[in-house]
């Protein structure tokens, strides 16, 4: 989370000098990044709902790194 937020905070430092130079700054319109920002949500979306509808001996399995295939070792 750390590097977003520093990426958020230093975009934001670059748009307000743009601004105090009276320069355009060169990023894409609005719309584009809105469809970026729904590209990310969908993308965290399938994500979420692949854990979520996930068996949950499949999502026990790949929380432990000592069984990766979720095989017992037992007899």
């Amino acid at each position: 989370m750390k590097p977003y937020l520093v990426s958020l905070a230093v975009g934001i430092l670059v748009g307000a000098i743009y601004a105090l130079l009276r320069v355009r700054s060169p990023a894409p319109p609005v719309v584009a990044l809105a469809g970026l920002l729904g590209i990310l949500i969908g993308e965290q979306g399938v994500g979420m709902a692949r854990a979520l509808l996930a068996p949950p001996a499949a999502a026990a399995a790949a929380a432990d790194p000592t069984h990766p295939t979720g095989k017992s070792h037992a007899p």
